[in-house]
C-alpha cells in the first residue's frame, strides 16, 4: 500500500505485516517515524520507502508502546544513531514480556521463520519519557504524552498539533477490537482513554495501531465497550464467578478467547492499587 496523506505532512502507511500502521511526520528538517515494525527486515523496509517517498533523512523515531510489532525493528533505526523515544516503561516491559517471548521464538527456528527472530536484537530507546515532551528536531512541533496505563503501561500519545492529528498506537484499534495483549490492564484501559478523550476535539484524526484511520466518536465508542468489559470483570469477581464463566457468559463484542485474557488480567490486578500514574 502506498503512503496516505492525511493533510499537513501527516502521512501513514498499512503494512501487511500484522495490517501495522506506521506514521511518517514532515518537517522542513527530515521525517520522524511512528513505531518500527515487528523485525529488523521490516525496518529496513520502511527505511526504504520513506528514503523512496520523501528523500529527506529520518531525525527522530517515536515508539508508541513496547509491544513486538511497533518496536522489535528499533535496532536498524539505532545502528543508524536515530534518536528512538518512548515510554520510560518499556525496559521493565521488555524485561517482562518481550524479552522472554523472543527468547521463546528464537528458541524455536520453526516459529515464523519468515520473521527472522534470531536477527531481532531488543533496543530500548535511547530517550525514555516520564512527562510530556514536545520534540522540534524536524522542524515542527510533535508532542509525545505518557498516558495512564491501559493497553500496556507503556502507551504514548503522539500528537502533531498543528494538523490535528493523533497517534494513539493500540489504545485505538479499527481493524478489530482492541487485544488484551502481554501487559495489558483492562480495568484500566477505558479511564485512560477517558483523559485522552479530554484533549480531542470533534475534527480530530486517529490513527489507530491496526486498521483505518478513525475520529473522536469512534474512540467513544471503543472507550464505552471497554467500560463494559472493566464493569463486567468487577462484577464477575464480585458475584464469585470463574474466569471461564465470567467470559463465556460475558456479551461484549470481543471473541471469547480475547475476553478470557482480560478476565485473567483482570481478576489479577483486583488485589493491586487502583488505576496507576503514567
Amino acid at each position: 500500500m502506498s503512503w496516505t496523506d492525511l493533510g499537513a505532512g501527516v502521512f501513514v502507511k498499512r503494512y501487511e505485516a500484522g495490517d501495522l500502521n506506521v506514521a511518517a511526520i514532515v518537517g522542513p528538517n527530515g521525517v520522524t517515524i511512528v513505531d518500527t515494525q515487528g523485525s529488523p527486515a521490516e525496518a529496513q523496509e520502511l527505511m526504504d520507502d520513506v528514503a523512496q517517498r520523501f528523500n529527506m533523512p529520518v531525525v527522530a523515531v517515536i515508539n508508541t508502546h513496547a509491544h513486538y510489532d511497533h518496536s522489535f525493528g528499533n535496532s536498524v533505526f539505532a545502528n543508524l544513531g536515530v534518536p528512538i523515544f518512548g515510554h520510560h516503561r518499556i525496559p521493565s516491559h521488555y524485561a517482562d514480556f518481550e524479552g522472554p517471548r523472543l527468547a521463546a521464538w528464537q528458541a524455536d527456528p520453526a516459529c515464523e521463520p519468515d520473521k527472522q527472530w534470531e536477527k531481532v536484537l531488543l533496543t530500548i530507546p535511547t530517550v525514555l519519557i516520564d512527562q510530556s515532551m514536545t520534540l522540534t528536531s524536524s522542524g515542527r512541533d510533535i508532542t509525545c504524552m505518557p498516558i495512564s496505563r491501559g493497553h500496556t503501561d507503556t502507551d504514548l500519545a503522539v500528537v502533531v498539533p498543528d494538523a490535528r492529528v493523533w497517534l494513539l498506537g493500540d489504545l485505538v484499534e479499527e481493524s478489530g477490537p482492541p487485544m488484551f495483549g502481554s501487559g495489558s490492564w483492562p480495568l484500566d484501559w477505558p479511564i485512560a482513554l477517558d483523559e485522552v478523550l479530554l484533549g480531542l476535539r470533534p475534527g480530530d484524526l486517529i490513527v489507530p495501531g491496526h486498521g483505518q484511520v478513525v475520529d473522536r466518536a469512534f474512540a467513544m465508542r471503543q472507550t464505552s465497550a471497554l467500560h463494559g468489559v472493566a464493569d463486567a470483570i468487577r462484577g464477575s469477581r464480585a458475584a464469585g464467578h470463574s474466569i471461564e464463566e465470567a467470559s463465556h457468559a460475558a456479551d461484549l463484542p470481543w471473541p471469547e478467547w480475547m475476553l478470557r485474557s482480560a478476565f485473567e488480567q483482570g481478576f489479577s490486578h483486583l488485589g493491586t492499587a487502583p488505576h496507576g500514574s503514567v
